[in-house]
Formats: C-alpha cells, structure tokens, sequence
C-alpha cells in the first residue's frame, strides 16, 4: 500500500499564513512538502512544523512561469495559496491571481498532477472589487487549464497572526472610534485557519470532487458590526462604533491607503464591503462545504480569545496563565 512520504506536494505561497497551516496539516500527515516561495531564505520558520528533510523550500515567483515549473518538477500535487490583498508595483492582482494562479494549473497538468486552488467567497466576474474579479479570473484559468483541479474559496480568515481580527485589535488600542464603513451591515462567516487548512490537506486526501468549487465558512454568519463587538469584547476594550457611509470611507481610502498598519484601508477593500461574505445556498445544497469535507468549523468566539489576549486593556504581553 502506497505512503503518503511517496507523494510529493508543492504549495505555492507556503510561508504565509494559510500556508503554515497548511504546511504543518500536510506534514501531520506524512507527506513531502516543497515549499515554493520568492524568499526561500526567509522560510526556514516553516522546518519545526515536519520532520527532519519533510520540508524543502525553493525558489518560485508565479509572475514568471519557467521558476513555476521548476518548482513542479516531479511533484504530484499543487496548492495555490498565492494572493495579495493590495497591489503594488509588478504585484497587480491580474499577474499574481489571474496569471499567476493559470501558470501554476499549466505546470501541473504538465507533470501529470492534481491541484488544489484557493480563491475566496465573493469571487465574481461581475464584481465592483477588482480583487473579487481577479479571483474569479483566476479560477476561469485554472479550470481550463486543468479541469480536473478542485478551488477552495474561504470566507474572511482568522487565527493568531491573521490581517483580520488582529488587525481591528490593534486599531482598538490606538482608536477611541473604530469606523464601520457601510455601517457594518454586511455580513462575513469568518472561517478558522486551521479548519481551511485540514479542508484542503483533506483535497489532497482526494476527499474532495473534482473540478468542483467548496465554499468555506465558519459556523456563524455575522454582520461587521456584530464582528467588531466581538473582538472588542475579547479584547476587554470600550469604543465607540461609528458608521461610516460609503461614499465618505472611498473618499478617505484614496488617502489611508497609504497609510501605515492597521489604518490601511484601499478604494478596492471598500468596494470589497459593499457585498456579503457568506456561504452560498447553492454550495449548501450540492454539499460543498465544510460539512461535505468531514469538518465542523470552529467559531471566531471559540478560537479567538486564544491569542487575542495579548491586546486586553492591561496592556501585558507576558505569557497567558495556565
């Protein structure tokens, strides 16, 4: 009977943060992870999640397919996990998500691979969002490159080290007012990183249809407003929400995307909210989601507090208590 040690998966993207939870479900279940990245020298923090020579980083960039099929040499499985949330300089969402995502579908179905391509809910041809467009480009591109391969499409991630949770936390700290734009209406399922990552480890299990597009949300499906008071309350903060329309929030994006940390906001992440986050009924009735993958997604209120701790009011970073 064959091994799991006999198949080889490349993860495109493994260092950041779906990526190390992806790296560490695959290596739990013994097989051998090549790690392709454009920094290789700066991955060396994904080695404890496996055992000794499990995990190997090269060198890949997906802007330019000859080091994509390099890193696919005698691989057997491809994950995706490349994308950005803003552009910047050669990093357009077209390169990176529409391009990027086709070179890598091309390059398995040249070694004779599977694939497994995450997207995002929200990804729509028609969409305001250039980012929701791009997405859904991208897995156009893929599927006609590789009909076969299966796409993952989570909802807002969470998770320590996330760009979510952590994020309005730490603008908590600073902020006496934390800005709903659209008034935090729009409704999110935020998902947990760790059950997205078991979700694809499980695709690559080949529990998962092919050809087929899972939509991946968390247990509970909340408004932003509903989000916010969450991680206020975790945090053991008192701030005021206040709701800022649209229009007033794209007009100030064109500023704040500029600015530094949590006080980033682009005119696209606005046209981003204009829209719900959330699993759709049709997924829902062709059983592709969580549930159709064997999971039982944990909720934000469960998970969160486990590293959101350190933003409490004390202001204390020591370890948390036993």
């Amino acid at each position: 009977m064959a091994s799991n040690l006999d198949t080889l998966v490349t993860v495109f993207g493994g260092s950041g943060f779906l990526g190390r939870n992806v790296v560490r479900a695959l290596c739990k279940r013994d097989y051998r992870v090549r790690v392709a990245v454009r920094r290789p020298e700066l991955a060396g923090h994904l080695q404890p999640l496996g055992r000794v020579g499990q995990i190997h980083a090269v060198q890949a960039n997906v802007r330019y397919p000859a080091s994509v099929e390099a890193a696919m040499r005698d691989s057997h499985i491809a994950i995706n996990l490349v994308g950005i949330l803003a552009e910047g300089g050669g990093q357009s969402f077209n390169a990176v998500q529409v391009k990027g995502a086709e070179s890598i579908a091309k390059a398995a179905a040249a070694a004779g691979g599977r694939m497994v391509h995450v997207s995002a809910i929200g990804a729509d041809a028609d969409s305001p969002s250039s980012y929701f467009r791009a997405k859904a480009e991208g897995e156009a591109a893929v599927l006609a490159a590789l009909p076969q391969a299966t796409i993952m499409r989570p909802s807002l991630l969470f998770g320590p080290e996330d760009q979510f949770t952590n994020r309005f936390a730490a603008l908590a700290r600073m902020s006496p007012v934390l800005p709903l734009v659209g008034g935090g209406v729009n409704t999110v399922q935020p998902a947990y990183v760790g059950d997205v990552a078991v979700a694809v480890a499980n695709a690559v299990d080949g529990k998962a249809k092919q050809g087929a597009a899972y939509e991946l949300g968390g247990p509970e499906v909340l408004t932003m407003r509903e989000v916010m008071q969450i991680i206020l309350k975790i945090t053991q903060r008192d701030r005021m929400l206040a709701p800022l329309p649209f229009g007033l929030a794209k007009f100030q994006s064109y500023f704040l995307q500029f600015a530094p940390g949590p006080f980033t906001l682009t005119p696209d992440q606005v046209e981003m909210l204009r829209s719900d986050n959330v699993v759709s009924d049709a997924a829902k009735a062709a059983g592709l989601t969580f549930t159709g993958l064997g999971i039982s997604p944990d909720s934000m209120e469960a998970i969160a507090p486990q590293y959101l701790w350190r933003f409490r009011a004390t202001g204390q970073f020591q370890k948390k208590s036993a």
